[in-house]
């Protein structure tokens, strides 16, 4: 959807911001026994620094192993864009949230002799929420609010 390196940043940006929005919720809720305010300030609070290591990860590595990827899957203009859409999304968390995964192990757990099975165990525990949140909120939310910022109330390209 991104045309320019412009339009490149300011897409990883939204979708960056908002994926890691949705999963501090969910993990903060799980840290917490429950969603309630006291979520907010942690989340914000890691916000700080997973924003960015999403951020980076992502464009500068992930985005890039992700289309290679695809492509070999689907074709743009030849398949269904929904089905575009649908493979980019799957094969995108399927190589972020490992990665993202190892960065809060790192973080949250630092190295030990147990860092493999914490970091697989939050692989495990994040994916669901990481796929879902992906395919039916946070995608589709990016999207709209990309067209929004790039091609007006039209929402299409021009």
């Amino acid at each position: 959807m991104p045309e320019t390196r412009l339009q490149e940043v300011v897409f990883a940006l939204l979708m960056s911001f908002f994926m890691v929005l949705g999963m501090e919720f969910y993990n903060g809720s799980i840290q917490m026994g429950e969603w309630t305010r006291a979520v907010f300030p942690v989340m914000f609070g890691e916000m700080r620094f997973m924003l960015p290591l999403c951020f980076v990860t992502s464009y500068f590595v992930m985005d890039k192993i992700a289309q290679k990827l695809v492509f070999r899957l689907v074709t743009p203009g030849q398949d269904k864009p929904i089905l575009v859409v649908l493979v980019r999304s799957g094969i995108t968390v399927s190589l972020m949230c490992p990665a993202m995964s190892f960065w809060a192990t790192l973080i949250f757990h630092g190295i030990s002799l147990d860092f493999v099975n914490q970091w697989f165990g939050t692989v495990i525990r994040n994916f669901p929420m990481a796929f879902f949140w992906q395919i039916f909120y946070c995608g589709p939310l990016v999207r709209f609010l990309f067209r929004r910022i790039f091609f007006g109330r039209r929402g299409k390209v021009a």
